[in-house]
């Protein structure tokens, strides 16, 4: 024998009376209004939570502004080698320069004209002069700048000479590029892409290598 459905609204009314026809309509549309508000306050919420969650993604990582990197490439250098030993031992080389400017940012990153600094033993040996430029958003700018490698400014050549006979010049190479990071065409914030590298001249092959830059 099939079971009787019980109806969700009672055909009796709290105080024991039978509920009318208009009664139980009224109940079952105060009930359908009731989760209808349920349901809206639901989606409310639920579009609130994905809206911070938005905010939040923006702001870590659109909005996240780092610094960025100026680093030696490689390099090249350009005949004659002129290395020489002996009583006077000594360097005179041009060397074909790559650098690379790395913006990791959402903006780009716009930097004034700078200075690269090379030096042997914290000497100053050559410098590249940077002119100012961009570098797009999430991208690496390559920059050619020919350098003049020299060791006239040296005042103690002892150790250059035993350098030398090694084959191996060790160099260093630091600067500081200004600029400022622009996001949106609205917000820009002042950033320095530091360089501080250093790189090893192979007198042997005619080859930089071994460049790390921190």
């Amino acid at each position: 024998m099939a079971e009787k459905r019980e109806s969700p609204y009672p055909l009796v009314s709290d105080n024991g009376h039978p509920r009318s026809g208009e009664e139980s309509a009224a109940a079952y549309s105060k009930e359908l209004k009731k989760k209808k508000r349920m349901k809206c306050l639901l989606y409310i919420v639920l579009f609130a939570v994905f809206q911070t969650g938005i905010i939040l993604l923006f702001a870590l990582t659109v909005m996240r502004i780092k610094k960025p990197k100026f680093r030696v490439r490689s390099g090249s250098f350009v005949e004659p080698f002129n290395i020489e030993t002996g009583a006077s031992p000594s360097f005179n080389l041009r060397m074909n320069t790559q650098f690379t400017v790395k913006n990791t940012n959402f903006g780009h990153f716009k930097y004034e004209a700078g200075n690269v600094t090379f030096a042997y033993r914290d000497t100053t040996v050559g410098v590249a002069i940077i002119e100012k430029a961009r570098a797009r958003a999430r991208s690496t700018k390559k920059v050619d700048v020919m350098v003049v490698l020299s060791s006239s400014s040296l005042s103690n050549t002892n150790e250059l000479g035993s350098d030398i006979r090694s084959g191996v010049l060790r160099l260093t190479s630091y600067s500081n590029l200004d600029g400022k990071i622009h996001l949106m065409k609205v917000i820009k914030r002042k950033k320095s892409a530091q360089m501080n590298c250093t790189m090893d001249i192979e007198i042997a092959t005619k080859t930089l290598g071994n460049i790390i830059c921190k």
